[in-house]
């Protein structure tokens, strides 16, 4: 079941998010790729994760670089 909602939100984002530059998405999906392996086999799930979280700290990081 919580695999379905998973997959299901998974989905969603892909299907609502817009092309954007993928900066610092590569290292965060493999960061949270080994992470969700070592975790309990779940390498795909944290791949995905790891992807939008190092996306969103790259994004932060350029703002700030640009604020300053």
């Amino acid at each position: 079941m919580i695999r379905k909602i998973i997959i299901l939100s998974l989905a969603c984002l892909a299907a609502s998010a817009t092309p954007a530059s993928a900066k610092g998405c590569i290292k965060g999906a493999v960061a949270g790729g080994v992470l969700g392996h070592m975790a309990g086999h779940h390498g795909k799930a944290g791949a995905a994760v790891g992807c939008v979280a190092g996306h969103h700290h790259a994004s932060m990081k350029a703002r700030n670089a640009k604020m300053q």
